[in-house]
């Protein structure tokens, strides 16, 4: 039995910006940027217009955290001596303005960021641009999204003191 397997090419443009606070001071500003995400509290809520007043709520900059792992914890011992914590930041009400169009745009939503020190010991902040993640469905719908996801995180960067790469602007 064979099926019919879609394949699609993906192209995406990472970002990596410099960030002027060190990298314990950056992730501490990140954190109360982008609060955690308050999973039981949402579950709690009797309609979408509730989901989405508290979205607006706990999310001020329009991002919260799904999940955050310590980078340089779990790699202890391996020789990689970087300082690096990732996580994944959306918003599950933006990501529904997608998904209701193609369930498979939850491959990228939450999107991926990576807070690290480079080799010199200066804070990087990388994120794949939402918009060419987004695009790539081939769905004006989905990819206006992404373009809105740009300019979310052209504001997170702002809020963070940090330089806006071009791309973010539409």
């Amino acid at each position: 039995m064979s099926a019919d397997v879609e394949k699609i090419d993906l192209q995406v443009r990472r970002l990596v910006v410099p960030i002027p606070t060190d990298y314990d001071e950056t992730i501490a500003l990140y954190e109360r940027l982008v609060p955690p995400v308050d999973t039981h509290r949402f579950g709690q809520m009797a309609s979408w217009d509730a989901v989405l007043e508290l979205a607006r709520i706990n999310a001020p900059l329009g991002f919260m955290i799904y999940w955050r792992t310590d980078v340089t914890s779990v790699m202890a011992g391996s020789g990689t001596g970087w300082k690096s914590t990732e996580y994944l930041m959306g918003n599950h009400t933006i990501a529904e303005q997608m998904a209701r169009y193609d369930p498979s745009v939850m491959l990228h939503a939450p999107l991926r960021t990576l807070i690290y020190a480079d080799k010199n010991g200066d804070t990087q902040f990388a994120v794949d641009q939402p918009s060419s993640l987004f695009s790539s469905y081939e769905d004006e719908r989905i990819a206006a999204v992404g373009e809105h996801l740009d300019e979310l995180v052209a504001g997170l960067l702002e809020h963070m003191d940090a330089p806006v790469p071009d791309q973010l602007r539409h």
